[in-house]
């Protein structure tokens, strides 16, 4: 027998999300282009709200097979009352065939209007940090567990509607009735057998063959009386609660703040460093953020005033890799924490002291951490700290990066570079 089950009921207010999924999937490279050209106008405080996306009308054209007219056909062309043959034609009023519209009309004279449709602000994160990843997370030993899922375990007789096992639950009454109804079968195939022999020398209302019906019917009837589904036969699904591991990691955020950094590339620093922020707490559940500002001095401080405080002075950047050793020491053992670093700087350094970031570097921090980058900020020449670091950049790939950024627009395609997804 075939059973046809009919959904009839109404569709969600959602129910257009498959087919807006499947089109942002389908369009993602346009979408991509779109949010970064989107991320280069924006301020910091607006960085993770929605965007309203426009696509090309010919990316998102179809092609479409048509039948042609076939055969011999002819037209006939209506002409004009106004012009002749060697009449000159006026010029178009507004200048040059552009219209007088406001709209910007394409070079070739025809086009469509762009498709605009609006993201999402989960959308629009999801795209623009797509198949991006710290890397080399691992999974140490942790310092406390304080996430639990639930999982599989077996089937009780107890629980609510909702949790019933339909499948183990009719397995189950039908086993019962079996069990129950077996030995009445029998004895009726055993009645039914004697009936047989009986109908052979004997009438159809001979006491013993009315006897044999009554005893087979009496049978049936027990069988039927075995309810088709009991308590004793519900099963639910039993669910328990496990610790889950979960992979803990802290980013050092390092901003050189002295006074050969001005006020534009700080920006452009804070930028990245909130673009960081922001990527690392949306993909990372337990991340910690450490924020250390340098100068001469070096200081932990929280988020405000690292994005806000106007402290300066001068350059020395071993201050803020010794801070930032001497934390790891102190609250990061490297056995159970995942350690990132980016420093953001123009470079501009006390000679004396860039052989001496490269030497912490190399022998106290990256064989902490899992990985550390550095950033840049200018658009001259390397400085002599980018010629340090440079020599590491060869001996230590995989775990230390370094990038240059000249112009805001530089930010999000360094970032991408920095922290895409490696296999």
């Amino acid at each position: 027998m075939t059973v046809r089950i009919v959904d009839r009921r109404f569709d969600s207010k959602h129910k257009s999300s498959v087919n807006r999924s499947r089109f942002i999937q389908r369009f993602k490279g346009q979408i991509r282009k779109a949010v970064s050209d989107a991320v280069n106008k924006r301020g910091l405080k607006d960085l993770d709200n929605g965007e309203k996306i426009g696509i090309s009308g010919r990316d998102i054209g179809e092609p479409q097979f048509e039948h042609g007219k076939g055969g011999v056909w002819e037209t006939v062309r209506p002409g004009n009352d106004r012009f002749l043959r060697g009449d000159q034609v006026e010029r178009p009023p507004n200048g040059g065939g552009k219209g007088s519209g406001k709209g910007q009309a394409s070079q070739d004279g025809e086009g469509l209007d762009e498709f605009v449709f609006t993201l999402t602000r989960d959308e629009f994160l999801d795209i623009f940090f797509d198949e991006l990843a710290l890397p080399n997370l691992v999974k140490l030993q942790l310092a406390r567990i304080e996430q639990y899922r639930r999982i599989r375990a077996g089937f009780v007789q107890t629980g609510v509607p909702t949790n019933i096992n339909l499948s183990r639950t009719m397995r189950g009454a039908a086993l019962r009735r079996i069990a129950i109804g077996g030995p009445y079968a029998a004895q009726i195939r055993a009645l039914e057998a004697e009936l047989m022999e009986l109908l052979t020398t004997r009438a159809e209302d001979d006491p013993e063959v009315e006897q044999a019906r009554r005893d087979i019917a009496k049978l049936r009837a027990k069988i039927e009386a075995v309810p088709f589904v009991d308590t004793y036969d519900l099963r639910y699904n039993n669910r328990v609660r496990v610790p889950q591991p979960t992979t803990q990691a802290v980013m050092f955020c390092l901003l050189d703040v002295s006074g050969s950094m001005d006020e534009g590339r700080k920006n452009v620093a804070k930028r990245f460093f909130m673009l960081l922020y922001l990527f690392l707490t949306r993909n990372y559940e337990r991340i910690e953020v450490v924020f250390i500002r340098h100068h001469t001095v070096a200081t932990e401080v929280d988020e405000d005033d690292f994005f806000t405080s106007r402290e300066s002075g001068g350059t020395v950047v071993s201050s803020a890799l010794k801070l930032m050793h001497e934390i790891i020491v102190a609250r990061y053992p490297s056995n159970a924490w995942n350690i990132y670093g980016a420093q953001a700087s123009d470079g501009d350094n006390w000679h004396d002291d860039s052989p001496r970031c490269k030497a912490l570097l190399e022998e106290s921090i990256l064989p902490l951490t899992q990985f550390f980058a550095y950033i840049e900020i200018t658009d001259g020449p390397p400085q002599n700290l980018w010629e340090e670091y440079e020599r590491l950049a060869n001996s230590k790939q995989g775990t230390f990066a370094m990038q240059r950024i000249a112009t805001v627009a530089d930010i999000y395609p360094v970032f991408r570079e920095l922290f895409k997804r490696r296999a």
